[in-house]
């Protein structure tokens, strides 16, 4: 059974007086305990098909499976992971990662109990009393996935998260990722612009052609051993084969959202 399956997806925006439709009978399937990664132009629907599969955006056709089951409402069996930042500013560290855990009325000693071992699985041991503006940002980007993780979820549904860092820590945070990841192999629906990081950390990965109306136009096994180290898998010579078909594919995607965004501005 399928973790996560979206069939047939299409959603529509109203836009500049007209109708934009964002995605047209998009098909991806995460299996169980699977990395799938979404790769494609800027504005090809990345964004859109994983709100979908968060249930924060109803499609306006298809359909939504959770392990087989149909999707209403909000995806209780996922957690999500932001491109910004979603921390609180008025709650330190430990009380972040434990936000999911009082929505649940979890008593307050196991739910903190619970964020320092948390905190402790993401290196952030002893920062547990700091606030966000004392956290670097690849530090604060491990509190938001300690606080993702804590709450058990199944699914894993995560929006560009380490664009914003620098290169240096987010290969740091690409590793950490992998290895919480590697315990107990959630299912994984991971959008990025960056095709070396989604080889890198992929089973599968999917490239969705240039917008409007976009859909899936290529898919590709990533069939390198794991575990992996991201900066050293970079350089084996399976990565670049694979580096150089997916781009193949992608490339004309990107010239074709390149080229209409000229005839829009012209």
């Amino acid at each position: 059974m399928s973790a996560l399956q979206l069939d047939a997806i299409t959603c529509r925006f109203t836009a500049r007086g007209g109708m934009h439709v964002a995605v047209e009978n998009a098909s991806v399937v995460v299996g169980e305990g699977e990395f799938v990664s979404l790769v494609g132009p800027t504005g090809c629907g990345k964004s859109t098909l994983l709100n979908a599969a968060a249930g924060l955006r109803r499609p306006d056709a298809g359909t939504v499976r959770v392990f087989g089951q149909p999707l209403s409402g909000r995806n209780e069996h996922a957690g999500y992971l932001f491109q910004g930042e979603a921390l609180l500013p008025w709650r330190n560290a430990r009380d972040n990662v434990a936000f999911g855990l009082d929505l649940r009325r979890t008593a307050p000693d196991a739910s903190r109990a619970k964020a320092d071992d948390w905190l402790k699985r993401v290196g952030l041991t002893g920062h547990g009393d700091k606030y966000p503006h004392e956290l670097s940002g690849g530090m604060r980007k491990r509190v938001a996935l300690a606080q993702t993780l804590i709450v058990g979820p199944k699914i894993l549904l995560m929006d560009e998260p380490f664009s914003a860092l620098d290169v240096q820590t987010r290969v740091l945070m690409e590793n950490e990722l992998l290895a919480l990841w590697q315990q107990d192999r959630k299912s994984v629906l991971f959008v990025t612009h960056d095709l070396e990081e989604a080889i890198a950390l992929s089973d599968r990965v999917v490239v969705l052609g240039a917008g409007p109306a976009s859909r899936p136009v290529g898919e590709f096994a990533i069939d390198l051993p794991r575990p992996r180290d991201v900066a050293e898998v970079r350089l084996t010579p399976g990565f670049l084969d694979l580096h150089r078909r997916i781009w193949e594919c992608l490339r004309e995607q990107v010239m074709k959202a390149h080229h209409d965004g000229l005839k829009a501005d012209a």
